[in-house]
């Protein structure tokens, strides 16, 4: 909540998750999602749903334990690495499987520390949820990830499915350079609610799952601006 001359502003919150459904977008290979009903209000007097899930399934985040052997834990990672202030990098110039390198983004990181711990890659590939085009994105080259991790950068989110290729001939360079670091990823990320180039506070929290490599998140998005008389006031809810 924020404070202004004329009393207390709650930000309004901008849900960059995907809806977990039946039609969900999931990695090759990954378990399916399913939410059964187990009990009912009309046979049992309440309603009870038997959930299943990968915990790489939706807009999730993946911790270091997720390729790095004794790595972090999705319950070991501090949650203050998790909320913060993230830049939107635009790359939506990028085709299908090509490359976003370090020279496309490296004017967004003029210094040897980066301003912000969070960083999103834009690429626009949300409208394509649940559609085979989905599985053919833009990709991060490996150098560009330990451009990043120089520069200080904890986080790094992208809306599409991997900012590695699919069984691509580069391997998971992306997630060996953060996960090995002990950052964090976060994928399937839905931007259609922001713009490229925003500045905006985050938060990635995960459920607390003990020993997990990865947990889908409720990733959610708020950003204040001022108004004419100067008074603080919230982005309106996308």
């Amino acid at each position: 909540m924020f404070s202004t001359s004329q009393g207390v502003l709650q930000p309004q919150l901008i849900d960059i998750s995907h809806k977990l459904d039946s039609r969900i977008s999931t990695y090759p290979g990954d378990p399916s999602f399913a939410c059964i009903p187990f009990s009912t209000v009309e046979k049992d007097g309440w309603s009870v749903h038997s959930i299943s899930i990968g915990s790489h399934s939706g807009t999730h985040l993946d911790a270091p334990s997720h390729l790095k052997r004794n790595g972090k834990t999705v319950d070991e990672i501090p949650l203050n690495m998790l909320i913060g202030r993230a830049r939107i990098i635009d790359v939506t110039g990028k085709s299908a499987s090509s490359k976003i390198t370090w020279k496309d983004i490296q004017s967004h990181f003029p210094h040897s520390s980066s301003p912000w711990r969070i960083v999103i890659l834009y690429t626009g590939w949300a409208k394509y949820w649940g559609t085979d085009e989905y599985l053919s994105y833009p990709i991060l080259e490996k150098r560009a990830a330990e451009e990043l991790i120089a520069r200080e950068v904890a986080v790094l989110g992208v809306d599409t499915l991997s900012p590695d290729a699919i069984d691509g001939p580069d391997g998971y360079g992306v997630h060996e350079v953060f996960l090995g670091a002990d950052k964090v990823l976060v994928e399937n990320l839905n931007l259609t609610g922001l713009q490229p180039g925003d500045e905006v506070m985050v938060s990635f929290l995960p459920l607390k799952l003990a020993g997990c490599d990865g947990s889908p998140i409720r990733a959610l998005a708020w950003k204040e601006r001022e108004s004419n008389t100067g008074a603080t006031e919230a982005l309106e809810e996308s």
